[in-house]
């Protein structure tokens, strides 16, 4: 997978698409649709990889492991993983399944760094 290919993908996991990244990262009109055919710079990868909360490994394909930190491994105790969503986690007025709540907590994780 390219850099753009992975950029893209990681995009749309966000909800942005590649204009809106270009403009959250501050680069120059097309930025990211250049590196198509050409190498980004350091700064400019970094930048990218800053708005979409990835590391700069990631993105090169260096890594499939989108953070750096070891913090970011599966909790070892589920019960108190549950327990800190609640008894009773639902979505679309149904109740979310153990596995459904972890992948949900995971998730969080991504979004607010931790």
């Amino acid at each position: 997978m390219t850099v753009l290919e992975r950029i893209k993908e990681v995009s749309k996991l966000r909800g942005y698409n590649l204009t809106k990244v270009n403009e959250m990262a501050h680069l120059g009109k097309n930025t990211i649709y250049s590196w198509k055919t050409k190498e980004p710079s350091h700064n400019n990868l970094q930048a990218v990889a800053d708005v979409l909360g990835v590391s700069v490994d990631y993105l090169l394909g260096n890594t499939d492991d989108m953070h750096q930190s070891s913090n970011n491994e599966m909790p070892v105790d589920l019960d108190e993983v549950l327990s800190k969503l609640g008894p009773a986690v639902s979505f679309g007025g149904k109740e979310l399944t153990d596995e459904q709540k972890l992948k949900f907590y995971e998730m969080a994780k991504l979004m607010f760094g931790e």
